[in-house]
């Protein structure tokens, strides 16, 4: 097994440095970039839908990061609307791939499915997190106090 050097966790200073965010946001960019012409020309009657939901993603991710100071379980809420985001935007890839095959680029849809599930599970993940750091810092503020750095 090889050796794995430790690296402490980065700072963040905004949503902007989550890293759901900014593979989110990647994805949103490469899907308007690579595959609206493609799916415009092949008369795709869900590009505006798809467009939406994956600029929605980041947006959603956004929010949340806010919400959650104010209101948790909104923040939560906000959150897992961008994790259904992201598991409608394999249903469009998924639907597109099998309606135009290689008439679109597959390698690429292929390669933004996986990159969404990631997202997805690492959101999760993040959610999690979160919950964790209400639980033990914000219902228990009398008698602890939050870690520097969160």
């Amino acid at each position: 097994m090889p050796y794995q050097t430790y690296q402490p966790k980065k700072t963040l200073r905004s949503f902007r440095d989550l890293e759901v965010y900014q593979r989110t946001m990647e994805c949103s960019v490469l899907t308007v970039k690579n595959f609206s012409a493609s799916l415009t020309k092949q008369k795709y009657p869900f590009l505006e839908n798809m467009i939406n939901c994956s600029m929605n993603i980041p947006l959603y991710i956004g929010e949340s990061n806010s919400l959650r100071y104010k209101d948790f379980p909104l923040g939560v809420a906000t959150l897992e609307k961008a994790m259904a985001g992201c598991n409608k935007m394999i249903i469009y890839f998924e639907q597109a791939k099998g309606l135009y095959g290689d008439k679109i680029n597959g390698e690429l849809a292929e390669d933004l499915i996986r990159r969404y599930e990631e997202s997805r599970n690492k959101m999760f993940r993040l959610e999690k997190s979160w919950e964790k750091y209400h639980r033990e810092y914000v219902k228990d503020s009398d008698t602890k106090k939050p870690p520097k750095n969160f």
